[in-house]
């Protein structure tokens, strides 16, 4: 057998480099690149073999591991799961900032390979820099954090290890059902060790996807209840999109009549405007997909996890007949759903094909497109300027953004009150154009994700609206975009605190509380000037106090040639009143306060309206 002496370090980097897949039918790298911030724990052993590797894997540097992960992750995405990338730190503090991103990659089921440095299997120097150690467990390390949130987790103490563990990455990573994030601690000492490989390990491999067909009994009681209904909804989820069911999907709906409503990451399956499409569902949704669920004698949800946004809780499908399609049985059997388990494409195709001949009656149609309307002129309303207002609303400025942008655009946001007015009000012409996250929710997503998109897509404009609590929290990768040439459009919406989570607190009955500014302990109010910080990362950028100010803001940053950022000083309170539906905040349950203990009586009588599975 003829073998090839590398470090494990060295080995690693070249089996990465030498896997690929198929994109829009050309063969590319499966990995398009490292992030890579480097520390005493992986310098020597990685950063060495990265560098000598670097144009089978290209290294980018970051400004922090969380961001750097997090746009690793929207780059994977944004790629629809069929490329991803690869995350390096050192031990320690490193490492442990990517413990956010590993959570929320692996809330959204999105592929990305943690490598991590970790302690020497040696332990000839223990404890070193950086170490964690267990007192009653001596194979304990802080990238023992990753094991809950990684999809497949793997500690390197020996280099021939890789042969083994490597593979069983990848197929983790490329699985659709099992797809998440990979984590395989690196013991530092281990990087560096030499091992003879099989020469045969590092050979060119292209990998295929897979689509699993639904099994077909599933398929026809699912087509047999479509068949018997009278008002079906089809919930469209992220898992469409990643199956590319969108065209197929539009196809299905269109010969059916069967409407269709879209989760945060199912939107953009269809495009706003399609006629068998009634927009968001539920907490954040339009008033025409709401009416519609809770009218519907059957709810069939398609590469959705059924989260409680949603479900209103599990207050819209209350009573529902369910139906689950997914390629992950985990998923497909939430709620109490009837599950088909399968590829959404394929289920798709194969429902298309036993409901030829059928089709809901012309009346059901005429009734949502009437809601529709309806709906899109309470969006016009939402968006439109309002004379006279000091401080426009997050949806005032969707508008102006929104007119500003091309239909190939693709806006980006993550946390606060702006995924909510986005679900709602955001007209995605393409899919692709709306990138939220939001299953994990996570503040400081934005930037880093905007970063990621950008890296998937070049040649689209991507947009990131983010609040100024988010961008407090993470903007470090604002600089990053600046230094490799990847234009971001940033819309700062300044509420001056967290708006989103004060409007709830009051809604529960407690006062104003730490989350403004001017609620929280404080000696001094802090004047920040959003605009010369991202100045001073390298950033054009401006202050505006118009909406109009805004638009002409935005019109300008066509003629940058870097990333950009327009801040608007915002209304912390108003936001759109149209559409929505419950969710399931608990309000305590005894208090001093008369209006806590109101809100706690309304939430009583709404919980009663959620699902029984009893």
């Amino acid at each position: 057998m003829t073998t090839l002496r590398l470090t494990a370090a060295q080995a690693m980097v070249r089996w990465l480099g030498a896997q690929h897949v198929i994109v829009d039918g050309a063969e590319v790298p499966y990995f398009a690149g490292a992030w890579a911030i480097f520390g005493h724990g992986n310098v020597a052993g990685l950063g060495e073999a990265l560098h000598a590797g670097r144009d089978a894997l290209p290294t980018f540097r970051a400004h922090n591991e969380q961001g750097m992960a997090h746009a690793a992750i929207a780059y994977a995405k944004q790629m629809r799961r069929r490329r991803a990338m690869v995350c390096t730190t050192s031990i320690g503090p490193g490492a442990t900032n990517m413990v956010t991103a590993a959570a929320l990659a692996h809330v959204n089921r999105l592929p990305v390979l943690f490598v991590p440095g970790d302690v020497y299997a040696s332990r000839r120097p223990d404890p070193v820099l950086q170490q964690i150690e267990a007192f009653g467990d001596g194979t304990v390390s802080a990238n023992d954090c990753f094991r809950p949130v990684s999809r497949y987790f793997d500690r390197i103490v020996r280099p021939e290890q890789l042969l083994d563990a490597l593979p069983k990455a990848l197929a983790t990573l490329l699985d659709p059902a099992a797809c998440g994030p990979v984590t395989l601690a690196f013991c530092q000492d281990v990087q560096a060790e030499a091992f003879d490989y099989p020469l045969a390990f590092f050979e060119r491999r292209v990998w295929n996807a897979r689509r699993a067909m639904a099994d077909a009994d599933e398929l026809d009681a699912l087509a047999a209840a479509i068949r018997a209904s009278k008002r079906p909804l089809i919930v469209s989820g992220g898992g469409v999109l990643y199956s590319g069911a969108e065209i197929a999907l539009a196809a299905f709906a269109e010969a059916t009549g069967i409407a269709v409503a879209e989760t945060q990451a199912g939107k953009g399956a269809l495009p706003w405007n399609h006629p068998n499409a009634l927009g968001s569902i539920g907490v954040t949704g339009s008033s025409a997909a709401n009416a519609a669920a809770s009218e519907a004698d059957l709810v069939v949800g398609i590469g959705t996890r059924l989260q409680d946004f949603t479900t209103g809780s599990r207050s819209l499908f209350a009573d529902k007949p369910l139906f689950q399609v997914n390629v992950q049985a985990f998923d497909a059997h939430k709620h109490g759903a009837e599950p088909v388990v399968g590829d959404a494409l394929r289920v798709v195709e194969a429902l298309h094909e036993r409901l030829r001949g059928w089709r809901v009656a012309d009346a059901v149609c005429e009734r949502d497109a009437a809601a529709v309307a309806a709906w899109n002129a309470d969006v016009d309303a939402a968006v439109a300027a309002a004379p006279g207002q000091t401080l426009p609303s997050d949806a005032q400025v969707i508008g102006v953004v929104q007119a500003a942008v091309g239909d190939d655009a693709v806006v980006v946001c993550a946390a606060g009150g702006l995924p909510g007015e986005l679900h709602k009000l955001w007209r995605t012409a393409k899919p692709g154009g709306y990138h939220l996250e939001y299953g994990y929710s996570c503040m400081g997503y934005e930037i880093a994700g905007g970063l990621g998109v950008k890296l998937a897509e070049p040649r689209r404009e991507v947009v990131v609206m983010v609040g100024d609590g988010s961008y407090l929290m993470m903007n470090s990768e604002l600089a990053t975009s600046v230094m490799l040439g990847l234009k971001l459009v940033v819309v700062l919406l300044d509420n001056r605190g967290y708006g989103c989570i004060n409007r709830l607190q009051q809604a529960t009955g407690s006062p104003g509380f730490n989350n403004l500014l001017a609620d929280a302990r404080h000696a001094v109010l802090p004047e920040i000037d959003f605009a010369a910080h991202a100045r001073s990362l390298g950033a054009h950028a401006e202050h505006v106090a118009t909406p109009e100010e805004l638009r002409a803001a935005l019109l300008r940053t066509r003629g940058v040639d870097r990333s950009c950022v327009v801040v608007i000083d915002t209304d912390p309170l108003k936001t759109t009143e149209a559409g929505g539906w419950w969710w399931d905040v608990a309000v305590p349950e005894v208090s001093d306060r008369p209006q806590v203990n109101a809100a706690r009586r309304d939430y009583e009588q709404r919980v009663r309206m959620k699902r029984d599975l009893s």
